[in-house]
């Protein structure tokens, strides 16, 4: 049985969850796309499949997540520093 490092939810998502830390550098093949690492990420973050530019939606799970702040590269971290979320957290108190 292969590890998987990273899941892609859908063919729609432009985001991958890392399934483990992720190292800088390190090369992915994600259902035949390869992906090559840009920054640490941390396991449960996700990383950018292909060019997200600032304004555009994060697509996980099939569904916008959030919109890019700014230009997110392939295989970048993405997350509160790049991502204005367009779901509640929950953990916030108004």
């Amino acid at each position: 049985m292969t590890v998987v490092p990273a899941l892609v939810i859908t063919a729609r998502d432009n985001v991958a969850t890392a399934l483990e830390p992720l190292d800088a550098g390190r090369v992915l093949d994600l259902n035949g796309q390869v992906i090559t690492i840009a920054e640490s990420t941390p396991r449960g973050h996700k990383i950018a499949l292909c060019l997200i530019r600032a304004g555009e939606p994060v697509l996980k799970y099939g569904s916008t997540i959030g919109t890019a702040t700014v230009d997110i590269l392939p295989g970048a971290h993405v997350h509160t520093h790049n991502l204005a979320s367009g779901r509640g957290r929950g953990d916030l108190h108004r």
